[in-house]
């Protein structure tokens, strides 16, 4: 029932060889669609024979602004009522604007940067540990977050998240021990490419500029390549051997894990393959006692971090902004910015 929350879980016409019809935008929602096109904008209005709650607002334009600045500057000027993805380095600068509502939600979205673990020098476990050993988070918390995150560990589940492995220790900042790796793995003064943009979050090429510099301590070259903004995830993510990604939050670990790590997921990012984590990952699903069932996500958080290709700075919250008569309630949820992307059918103007 926990995949029945997920965003991308839409309802949609069905083509006439029975699958179904996602170009079209068309859904079931409170909502109907009057114009649109994908990654530029959207003009919707009220559906009125929309069977549930919600479509308080008569008319929706969503408008695609990649530009950090751009999207910043309608919500000040009053273009917009609403924007996702606020600038962190201006967050208190914003925050001081009268006409403007800040929500600040944590959450277990990810930031991940994951390796392709097929792919040299990526292939070798020395090496993608070194890479872990040699970003400071909590450095990359107070310098691009602002505070807005919480450090990762290199597993994805987030301290508010079910199952959360407490008994793990914290991943430090050691470039010393990362040295030793490389040096074991035969690849001292290593240099890779780390692909970002800065549709990926606010602050992306930021970190990853940052991520460069504490990695020389180790010996290590990271450049940072600038990619596009415009279809990054279509030409980067899952293309290019090491990039920096954004990931919405999922309700569980099953969820997460089934997406993004097991042996055949279409989304497994790092092309990890370990086959106890596959075991225990298909053990936990039927294991109806939690107490084992923590202990099969403990011991897979842990193959997660030790064995897997994935560096996790951090989870990020979801900031956005708004105008002060654009009104919510007391609980925004934590899957998606904008109260899980349902803004629009959920909230209303004073």
């Amino acid at each position: 029932p926990w995949l029945m929350t997920d965003y991308h879980f839409a309802i949609c016409p069905a083509n006439a060889d029975g699958t179904i019809d996602w170009k079209s935008g068309d859904g079931c929602g409170p909502y109907k669609i009057e114009s649109g096109e994908f990654g530029v904008s959207w003009n919707l209005s009220r559906h009125n024979g929309w069977h549930g709650e919600g479509a308080y607002f008569d008319a929706v334009e969503m408008t695609v602004l990649n530009d950090p600045n751009a999207r910043q500057t309608a919500l000040v000027t009053g273009d917009v009522d609403c924007v996702s993805l606020v600038d962190l380095k201006t967050l208190s600068l914003l925050k001081r604007n009268p006409n403007i509502e800040i929500d600040n939600v944590p959450s277990g979205a990810a930031i991940t940067l994951p390796m392709f673990c097929d792919t040299a020098p990526f292939n070798d476990v020395n090496v993608r540990n070194a890479l872990k050993l040699s970003i400071d988070r909590q450095e990359i918390v107070d310098k691009i977050a602002f505070g807005a995150a919480t450090m990762g560990n290199d597993f994805h589940l987030a301290p508010g998240q079910p199952y959360f492995p407490e008994s793990i220790p914290q991943r430090e900042y050691d470039p010393d021990k990362a040295k030793a790796l490389l040096k074991k793995a035969g690849a001292e003064g290593l240099t890779v490419s780390l692909s970002t943009a800065d549709s990926v979050f606010s602050g992306a090429v930021d970190m990853c500029v940052l991520y460069a510099e504490q990695a020389k301590r180790a010996g290590i070259k990271i450049n940072v390549v600038r990619e596009p903004n415009d279809g990054y995830y279509s030409d980067v993510w899952l293309k290019k051997p090491f990039s920096a990604v954004s990931w919405g939050s999922r309700p569980t670990p099953d969820v997460m894990f089934t997406l993004a790590y097991k042996h055949d997921a279409a989304w497994n990012e790092s092309h990890w393959q370990n086959d106890r984590f596959n075991e225990l990952l298909m053990q936990a699903k039927a294991e109806l006692d939690q107490g084992l069932r923590g202990e099969m996500y403990n011991e897979m958080c842990q193959l997660m971090r030790d064995d897997g290709g994935t560096v996790i700075p951090f989870f990020n919250n979801f900031v956005s902004a708004r105008s002060k008569k654009v009104m919510h309630g007391p609980e925004l949820a934590a899957s998606w910015t904008c109260d899980g992307a349902r803004a629009p059918s959920r909230w209303w103007f004073a």
